[in-house]
């Protein structure tokens, strides 16, 4: 087993130095990262070819391999996430608010780093990279423990991203990767109270429920994606079916593809059979209710588990239902929290939807696909929490700050 606390004590160590850089000096190493992982791509790409060759002989499902890939395009797409995280403006140091007491004292608020973050993921290298340009960005510095599968993309990023720091005089151990991927070692990684100040999961249902059940440090919880459209009574039908097409097929094995479609019944027998065909093109299973099958027969049937499942594949479940309230509560029954979208032409349906949806990202007649730090003009996302406390949604640079109070007296004692 790897030693945890003295990687933890040398993120530490960085952290301190981290914390007071200026943005200048951050966005110099965020600038050297970036043209190490830009000019040594065929290695990065040489590596993550052997994990997909690995992941194939062990038989991983199409939309994992999907996550897995790395292309010369994604690489170039993270080099330039990277960029757009450079121009965005730092929070580090911002004060919030500055009030005169009575007595007298100055009090006010300062954004500061949150200090150490563990970032525990799965088969995603891009995550390497997102996690951290928005880490240093923020004067955090990041331990990273990826899966097993994507551990030769993960090394290699890595090492791009620390020798780059390394030329501008930055300390390497601004972001450290645990190579030790045993369940032991990430349990241990779980539970480095004292070192490190919050950690983060970024993956499907089983990890998240383990790092959320067995760590001791703070977790930031990143939400599985059961997504949904509702097509309403009075939805444009081919904007719907551009939506749905798009949210369920453009990538199926990320957390913001639709997995669940409701429809109102008075355009069911509109909407469904061309949906049907299609989706056809992407040879997509859907998997209907009762009420939908009377409509399309080809359709399988769905079952109570497919209302709240989580696919990351070419499946569809499809229900039925009378109005925007009904579609509204069987969302909040089964959904994860993650991203909802209604497609209408009703202003009331529109905004009943967008108050009483319960989800971190709710949409009017857009795909859920946007829901993403890129596309939120974050340049890259730490995760997409689906939880209410400290962040919720595409998490940036300000869900990784935390803030101090700052006191200014001229010699007040407290009678």
């Amino acid at each position: 087993m790897m030693d945890l606390k003295e990687i933890g004590q040398r993120a530490k160590d960085a952290s301190y130095i981290l914390g007071t850089m200026d943005s200048q000096r951050k966005n110099e190493g965020l600038r050297a990262a970036a043209s190490e992982l830009s000019g040594r791509r065929e290695e990065i790409l040489r590596a993550n070819e052997e994990d997909l060759r690995l992941a194939r002989e062990k038989g991983m499902a199409q939309g994992l391999l999907d996550r897995l890939l790395l292309t010369p395009e994604r690489i170039e797409g993270i080099v330039t996430g990277m960029a757009q995280v450079i121009d965005l403006e730092d929070p580090i140091g911002q004060v919030l608010s500055m009030k005169k007491r009575p007595n007298g004292l100055l009090i006010g608020q300062k954004r500061v780093p949150l200090g150490v973050v563990g970032i525990i993921y799965e088969a995603r290298p891009n995550v390497t990279a997102d996690a951290f340009a928005l880490c240093f960005k923020t004067g955090n510095a990041v331990i990273l423990r990826g899966g097993s599968d994507a551990i030769n993309s993960n090394r290699a990023m890595v090492s791009c991203i620390r020798d780059g720091l390394k030329k501008c005089g930055i300390p390497e151990d601004s972001v450290q990767l645990i190579t030790d991927t045993s369940r032991e070692t990430a349990t241990g990684f779980m539970r480095l109270n004292g070192y490190l100040d919050v950690l983060i999961p970024r993956g499907g249902a089983g990890l998240i429920r383990s790092v959320v059940e067995n760590s001791t440090v703070p977790v930031i919880e990143t939400g599985t994606g059961n997504c949904h459209v509702y097509v309403d009574e009075s939805a444009d039908l081919d904007m719907a079916l551009d939506i749905v097409f798009n949210a369920k097929t453009q990538r199926i094995g990320v957390c913001n593809a639709c997995e669940s479609l409701l429809v109102h019944r008075d355009a069911a027998e509109r909407f469904l059979p061309r949906l049907k065909e299609k989706l056809e093109e992407k040879q997509v299973e859907i998997r209907g209710d009762e009420a939908s099958r009377a409509v399309v027969p080809e359709f399988a049937a769905a079952s109570e588990e497919d209302w709240g499942k989580e696919y990351l594949d070419y499946i569809l479940s499809c229900k039925i239902v009378d109005s925007v309230d009904e579609a509204i509560r069987h969302i909040n029954r089964y959904n994860t929290g993650h991203s909802e979208t209604i497609v209408t032409e009703s202003y009331e349906n529109a905004q009943r939807f967008l108050d009483q949806v319960d989800a971190a990202a709710v949409y009017v007649n857009a795909s859920t696909r946007f829901t993403d730090g890129f596309e939120f003009g974050f340049g890259a996302e730490i995760g997409i929490s689906t939880q209410k406390l400290h962040a919720r949604g595409p998490m940036g640079l300000l869900a990784l700050t935390s803030t101090k109070y700052i006191i200014y007296g001229n010699g007040q004692i407290r009678k």
